[in-house]
């Protein structure tokens, strides 16, 4: 079949099923099967795909249609600019993340920091930030083993295997090193509105790196409390967090210690970024 005939098919095909971006969706999983650029569309569009090609092609929109991610059929997420792997034992990374790290890169600009990151899922925070502070190393801990090996993975790809570790670990057994800076995404949304996501994410996205219990809070706590004795004094605290949750997350910092610095809004005007020092011991 033609290549912009397939694509155009499996567009129209992604469309009657609901995905609202079924144009672009058909163009990425078709792009990833071939192993070719988006820009090769544009200009070769007349050409034949062969029978394998095609076959795999259509399997993948048929998993789209189901509403899967495109970055689990992909297996592959683009975030700060580099390409993650990605699988459903891992979040799929957020633009709205890379605010966390624009802001604590420029705080730690040609120096050489410690970094732990809690929740680390497919490391795609604490490797973003190692890309960019050229003397730093860190840590990445989370409770599966699977997303462990994930970071692992996208380490070695982004050649960052000898400044960064991960490690399987339950937050509140992990006595560590003290850090300078701390990261984290823990979950943060109430079990309550878990039913109200969206299916993509309700049918596919690991939820233990989204329920954060009866008020969204019970990860956040924790990351703040253990924060408040791994980090040096003066030392970062860069929490992601959800909707509606600054003014009790801030409550909570100010009862362990913490100081906020500044405050990141997401591209609907809510913070989504708090980033607080250790001014005190709790």
């Amino acid at each position: 079949m033609i290549l912009q005939n397939t694509i155009k098919k499996a567009s129209q095909f992604l469309k009657n099923n609901n995905i609202s971006s079924h144009q672009l969706d058909a163009e990425i999983i078709l792009c990833n099967i071939m192993k070719i650029k988006k820009e090769f569309l544009l200009t070769n569009g007349h050409l034949d795909i062969s029978a394998n090609i095609l076959k795999k092609f259509n399997l993948a929109v048929n998993r789209r249609a189901k509403s899967e991610p495109v970055a689990y059929i992909t297996g592959i997420k683009e975030f700060w600019s580099e390409d993650f792997v990605v699988n459903r034992n891992t979040l799929v990374p957020r633009p709205e993340t890379e605010l966390l790290i624009y802001k604590v890169v420029d705080f730690y600009k040609n120096k050489k920091i410690d970094i732990l990151d809690i929740g680390t899922g497919s490391g795609c925070i604490l490797l973003a930030i190692l890309k960019e502070l050229n003397f730093s190393s860190g840590i990445g801990i989370d409770i599966s083993i699977e997303a462990i090996r994930t970071a692992e993975i996208n380490s070695k790809n982004l050649n960052l295997s000898h400044r960064s570790k991960f490690q399987v670990c339950d937050l509140e057994k992990f006595n560590s090193g003290i850090y300078d800076l701390i990261v984290s995404n823990p979950p943060y949304i109430p079990s309550k509105d878990l039913k109200k996501l969206s299916k993509d994410i309700l049918n596919f996205e690991p939820m233990v790196a989204l329920n954060g219990g009866q008020d969204g809070l019970n990860l956040i706590k924790k990351v703040i409390y253990r924060s408040s004795k791994l980090l040096k004094k003066d030392g970062l605290l860069a929490i992601e967090i959800g909707h509606s949750q600054y003014k009790r997350v801030l409550n909570v910092l100010k009862l362990c210690g913490f100081d906020e610095i500044s405050k990141e809004y997401d591209y609907n005007s809510n913070v989504r970024c708090i980033i607080s020092t250790k001014t005190r011991n709790f």
